[in-house]
This record gives structure tokens, sequence and C-alpha cells, in this order.
């Protein structure tokens, strides 16, 4: 049997109730830590934590100048939701993110919040948006992931005309730096979702929580792979799990399960406020430590050299 490939872990940094400057120092921070190999942002134009009037980011304008900001990262959005904005739109947005980025682009896309989320489906509302019932969203998501793969790849402009995009001579000019295109993440759970999943990811995200049904899922997307002819292991999966700083060991226990469970895309979401020199105790503490459970941890900010 071959050896499972090598694990990769990144971090997460919700840009709600935080400063610009706070996750730009986090950043750069974990941009000088190799064991941190991809860094994400969310997608929400409202707090949907803490306070309901507070700042929130736009997470594909934060991106960009956090492209600029890095230069090891690979970046993303934990996941875009393909509810906001115009698929073609989309892919010119992140075709530009990519360039910007010198080719670090993990293109991260779902079908949007979820219909019982009150803080997140009021965003929808707020910003005159339409929020569609799940059988349309899911639909436009297949259809957008089809027409953004197209925009990215197709030399001559084309024609499209689905139950959800329609879409008349649509080009995309420049191309994204990698090719064939920036790798596509998936994120969700719903059947139908994964179903999506199957056929246009490279990547499939899953927050964490409950490992057993993490791997149900899997094992779900395996079969749906299966069904259209793909290799399931040509899908890399992906895991976000919440990081506590003050019980470290309850996150290395998290890395561990997930990794048994097949998971070796790790994000690690970091809460506010970002301690001093919390990149290198991630490093530190959780990534290099995952194999040593229960191993004597410090506080972020106590590191050598820490602030």
């Amino acid at each position: 049997m071959p050896n499972p490939p090598r694990p990769s872990f990144g971090i997460m940094t919700a840009p709600q109730q935080v400063d610009y400057q706070d996750v730009l120092r986090v950043w750069r921070e974990a941009d000088a830590v190799p064991q941190i190999e991809h860094a994400w942002l969310f997608d929400h134009l409202m707090p949907i934590a803490g306070d309901p009037t507070g700042p929130a980011y736009e997470g594909w304008t934060l991106l960009s100048a956090l492209a600029a900001q890095t230069r090891r990262l690979r970046i993303g959005v934990l996941v875009t939701s393909n509810r906001f904005r115009p698929p073609a739109l989309l892919a010119k947005i992140a075709t530009t993110v990519d360039v910007v980025s010198g080719g670090r682009l993990d293109f991260g896309i779902g079908v949007g919040s979820r219909p019982g989320h009150p803080l997140a489906r009021r965003e929808y509302a707020a910003h005159g948006l339409p929020f569609h019932d799940t059988a349309h969203a899911v639909g436009s998501l297949a259809e957008a992931c089809t027409v953004i793969r197209r925009l990215w790849t197709e030399d001559e402009p084309f024609d499209f005309d689905g139950e959800h995009v329609r879409l008349t001579g649509a080009f995309g000019n420049p191309k994204p730096v990698q090719r064939p295109h920036p790798p596509i993440l998936i994120g969700r759970r719903a059947a139908a979702t994964l179903r999506v999943a199957a056929e246009h990811a490279d990547l499939w995200n899953i927050p964490g929580g409950d490992i057993d049904d993490a791997a149900r899922r899997s094992a779900l997307l395996d079969r749906y792979c299966t069904e259209i002819g793909r290799d399931p292991a040509s899908i890399t999966r992906s895991i976000h799990l919440p990081v506590d700083y003050d019980a470290p060991g309850a996150t290395r226990d998290a890395i561990g399960e997930a990794l048994d469970a097949g998971f070796g895309h790790i994000v690690l979401g970091l809460p506010t406020p970002y301690p001093a020199e919390v990149a290198r105790w991630v490093a530190a503490e959780l990534i290099d430590a995952h194999a040593a459970f229960g191993a004597p941890s410090a506080p972020p900010g106590s590191l050598p050299g820490g602030r």
C-alpha cells in the first residue's frame, strides 16, 4: 500500500471583529513559517459572530491585499459564497488574485450561507442580494464551476445558456498564472454539494467537529466519484479545525483524528484576538507536536523570541 501523502497545514483568519493590520501581521508571520503552507479568509459581508454591527471585511478584496504582502503561502477564501457574485465576475476576480500572488491561489467556492443561520442570512437582504432555495443554489454552483473553468482555460469567446447562468461572448483575459487553472476547493457537507465536488473539485473541505460524520461524508464523496468514473483519490480531503489557545492538546487530538480519517489538508481556525507570534506558536505547539499528544505546551507569546 502506498504511503499517504504528506499532510499540509494552514491557518484561517476570519476577517470579522478584527482590524486589517492584525490580519496582515498574522499572515506576514505565517509567510515566514515553513510549517504553515496555506492561509484562508472567509466570505461574509457582515459578522456572523460577536457584535452584529462590528467590522467585517470583504474577502476577495482583502485576499488581494494580502497576496501582495506575502510571498510563499498558498491563499484562498474558505469558501466563496456563489450567491454573492456572478460567476464570470468571480472568475475575473480570482484570476486577478492569482496574478497578484504569482500563482498561489486555491479557489474555494460553495453554495453560500445555510438558510438556518440568521446572522448569515441577514447579509443578503442588507446588500440587496437574492437568497434562493437550496436546489437553486446547488444548480447554480455546478454551472458556476463549469463557466469559471472555461473562462480560465478557453482561448475563444463562448456563449453559455444554462438554467441559472447565461453568458454571451464570455471570455477571460488574462488567464490565471496557474495552468490549466487554480485548484478548485468546494466546501460543504450536503450530499447535493458532494455530487458537484465529485465532478469539479480538486479539494473538498468540511468543517470539523464531528469526525465520524466527516468520514461518512468523505466516503459518500468516494461513491459519487466512482459513479462518474473519477478516482476518489484525485480529490484532496480538507478539514477546518478550530484552535483553542488555552487547550492546544484538544486541537492536537483533533488533528490526529482528522489525519487518521484521511483528511490531509488541515486548516486551523485562529480566534481573535491574535496573540503575539501566534504563527510560530501554531507551528511549534500544533503542527510539530501533533504526533506527540499531551506534550507540555507554552501559551502564545511565550515562545523563545516571543513578545
